[in-house]
């Protein structure tokens, strides 16, 4: 042969490469199949690639004028290959053709499978035969032929397309799901796909048919139609269907708007607004229904009170540069159960938190701007707990950490600054004891705080850490008083002046001395801690305000913390001790175990965890006394896929257990569960006058491949009685997941629409998800509010 003559195989082998991977090459079905489309795509090749052929024979027929490859034809070009018992070109007709076993394999691991290749030199027309494709993702698309027309459309005819894989055993047997259609149509001027008689078949079993479907193919990322609709039930809304409608307006926004229609209740219309900006985001969410049966919900509730109810929901997200952002996310609605009854997603929380925030991080500080407004979704119709919230305008945070050291240690500083008011007073009585959760008015306090510490080594290997602190509050008081006699009376002494200041300075010392011993197949870290802090006694202690210290709970994780209140209101004062040990251990085999214990000591001053508060905040903490109560946590791993883990307070005079919790959790591959249980002792300044216990427990069971069973319980044992449970089937393969659950809660203050429901979600992957109910998660189905 001719040096010309191989050149011209040469770039005509090139062409009809690039052709094969233009004209045929598929990653599946389109949008309204997961959207991954015919492919119509030049591989993006350099100039300088080289090709590689190889091939029994090179044959060049003068009098026909072809040019033939033959025999164990294989081709490597940028990354593709291509295997083929002959590959020919036609000077005279400007075909080139592949012909026997031809397979195409391009770099991201896809592969085309057919006999027969013809493509023209131009790419513009081609005819493949017996045509077979396996994606990297394990999704196949078989056609009798494949043709390429005008350059600009690729018609498959009897086209099936699957996400399961073949059964190894019967690979005959239908897979388990499979969509069949006469003729496929990729358009690559309009970026649509045609679907003509398209059927998809269950088990072999012809389960839906439309005549025909258009949608986009992959090039086109937003495009406006119908999305998968999905099926709701609900105790008191009856069965529901729901329809979205996926609009785009822009390349930068879009709209949705889903229908549902509820037998019980009506027509629901929920829109959803989406617009995107350079630096951030902006949703926009309206949604509202005439209620046709309110009298179906307990009566006395707002949900059996309104008729028309709506919602409108606004969220925001940006960037204003690279260290600062700015938001915010914000609802009204017509009454204060809407987006719970009827599930609105990311609306139906007991609580929703609106707020209004401006961030800022730096490399050694950060600031936070807040506003709150707190939404509080129940059935009382009189809406008494979200008055009795705080409206928080704003709460700001900063905090500051020196770049250069100071008498080599680290200096940092805090500031807060909190103003907030509440139009309803928030004052309840339980065993006896009052407590005002908040006061009607207005309050703000500034704080700040300058801290500076210095972790020294010694020769012995202890790390000794001096600590000096100084703070200062400034409070300006615009609030009703706690009454002193009457329903409600508070005998502590509260400071009924228009402003308030207050100080605190600490010195502190913590001593640790880690003791590392190893063994020839495991490692242990021995670690005991010391730290004392000395300050004067808390000033103005129970006398002002408790906003956000009036959640405290005292265990291992907090015990050498130098203030265990959990917000700025309350300041630890006096001198106090903490001490104890934290130890890790490993070993060669797998195992796990990790530990702290100790004990805090109030050694002089007041005990600001034994003073008066408007919300008793230390009462039955454990550290009331001079001497706390021991606190520890602890927990073992093993290879076997076992897990224990404790976390307690013990009573420090006769070691009783007052509070606390124990996990167990065992995982194999066929076998996984959870056991929970939690105890709190009587605390009746808080309500409680007996111990409340409870059990939880989940678990899933594989019992045959594919499926499982799942449940999950939550036990009152003081009342003796069920408080959650879950139960369900699933059925999961490399292609669908199928799942159906029933869940029921006791909900004695009727704040919900139901005290059951039935989810069920059935997922075909590539294709889409189908629900009815909820969404169902095996996991945490059980702990949901």
């Amino acid at each position: 042969m001719a040096a010309g003559d191989r050149k011209t195989l040469s770039k005509r082998l090139v062409a009809l490469f690039v052709g094969a991977a233009l004209s045929t090459y598929s990653n599946g079905l389109p949008a309204a199949f997961a959207q991954d489309a015919l492919q119509n795509m030049k591989p993006n090749v350099s100039g300088d690639e080289k090709l590689i052929l190889s091939a029994n024979e090179l044959v060049y027929n003068k009098d026909a004028q072809i040019v033939s490859a033959i025999g164990g034809v294989q081709i490597n070009y940028a990354g593709y290959k291509m295997v083929s018992q002959r590959v020919e070109y036609n000077q005279q007709t400007g075909r080139l053709m592949a012909l026997g076993n031809v397979e195409l394999v391009s770099p991201d691991g896809n592969r085309m499978y057919a006999d027969k290749l013809d493509v023209t030199d131009d790419f513009g027309n081609g005819f493949v035969n017996a045509l077979r494709i396996e994606t990297a993702d394990n999704t196949r698309l078989v056609a009798e032929t494949g043709e390429r027309v005008g350059g600009t459309q690729m018609i498959l005819n009897k086209g099936v397309y699957t996400a399961c894989l073949p059964c190894a055993e019967k690979p005959e047997r239908p897979p388990f799901w499979q969509v069949k259609a006469e003729r496929v149509i990729q358009d690559g001027v309009k970026h649509t796909i045609r679907l003509e008689k398209a059927r998809f078949e269950l088990l072999g079993h012809p389960l839906a048919y439309v005549p025909w479907i258009e949608v986009p193919d992959n090039t086109v990322k937003r495009k406006s139609g119908f999305l998968f609709p999905s099926f709701v039930t609900a105790q008191n809304l009856g069965f529901g269907l729901s329809v979205p409608y996926y609009y785009v307006i822009s390349p930068s926004s879009d709209l949705t708007v889903t229908g549902t229609g509820y037998t019980t209740q009506g027509f629901l219309l929920d829109a959803e607004y989406r617009q995107r900006f350079e630096n951030g985001t902006h949703t926009l969410r309206m949604a509202g229904i005439n209620q046709l049966s309110p009298e179906t919900f307990t009566a006395g509730t707002s949900d059996a009170e309104n008729d028309f109810r709506g919602v409108v929901a606004s969220k925001g997200d940006f960037q204003i540069n690279p260290r600062w952002a700015f938001g915010w996310d914000v609802m009204a609605q017509s009454d204060n159960n809407f987006s719970r009854t009827y599930s609105l997603k990311g609306l139906d929380y007991s609580t929703k938190t609106n707020q209004v925030y401006l961030t800022g991080l730096g490399k050694r500080n950060y600031f936070d701007l807040r506003s709150f407004y707190f939404d509080v979704q129940n059935a009382d119709p009189n809406d008494v707990a979200e008055k009795q919230q705080a409206i928080v305008y704003p709460v700001m945070d900063y905090h500051f950490v020196a770049p250069q050291p100071l008498a080599g240690g680290e200096l940092s500083a805090d500031v807060n600054f909190t103003n907030l008011s509440r139009t309803h007073d928030d004052f309840y009585s339980v065993a006896g004891f009052d407590r005002f959760r908040g006061l009607d008015g207005q309050t703000s306090r500034l704080t700040g705080e300058l801290e500076w510490k210095r972790t020294f080594v010694t020769p012995e290997g202890f790390l000794i850490t001096p600590l000096l602190a100084a703070r200062g509050d400034a409070l300006a008081l615009n609030m009703t008083p706690p009454p002193t006699s009457g329903t409600f009376v508070y005998d502590g002494n509260y400071d009924d002046s228009n402003a308030a200041t207050r100080s605190m300075f600490t010195a502190g010392l913590e001593m640790r001395y880690p003791i590392l011993g190893t063994t020839a197949n495991s490692t242990h870290l021995f670690e005991p801690i010391v730290q004392i802090y000395a300050r004067p006694d808390e000033r103005l202690a129970g006398g002002l305000p408790n906003e956000d210290a009036q959640s405290f709970v005292f265990d291992a994780t907090n015990l050498f913390e130098r203030d265990k209140f959990a917000g700025y209101d309350r300041i630890e004062g006096g001198t106090r001790a903490n001490v104890g040990f934290q130890y890790t251990g490993t070993f060669d085999n797998g195992y796990k175990l990790h530990g702290i214990f100790g004990q805090s000591y109030q050694l002089g001053g007041q005990n600001s965890f034994d003073t008066a508060d408007l919300v008793n905040v230390g009462a039955d903490s454990g550290l009331e006394s001079d001497v706390s109560d021991f606190v520890g946590l602890g927990g073992i791993e093993t290879p076997q896929g076992l897990a224990l883990a404790a976390s307690y307070r013990l009573d420090e005079k006769n070691l009783g257990f007052r509070r606390g919790d124990l996990t167990a959790g065992f995982q194999n591959d066929n076998f996984q569960s959870q056991l929970i249980y939690t105890h709190v002792a009587a605390q009746p300044a808080y309500g409680f006058a007996e111990d409340n216990d409870e059990i939880q427990a989940k678990g899933t069971v594989k019992f045959k491949d594919y499926w499982s069973v799942f449940g999950g319980i939550a036990w009152d044992l003081q009342d003796n009685s069920i408080v959650r449970k879950t139960f369900g089937l699933t059925y999961e393969d490399e292609c669908t997941i199928f799942t159906i659950a029933y869940s029921e809660k006791r909900d004695t203050s009727a704040e919900t629409a139901s005290d059951w429901s039935i989810g069920a979600r059935l997922t075909f992957r590539t294709l889409g998800d189908i629900n009815l109910g909820g969404a169902v998660d095996t996991n945490t189905t059980i702990y949901q509010n």
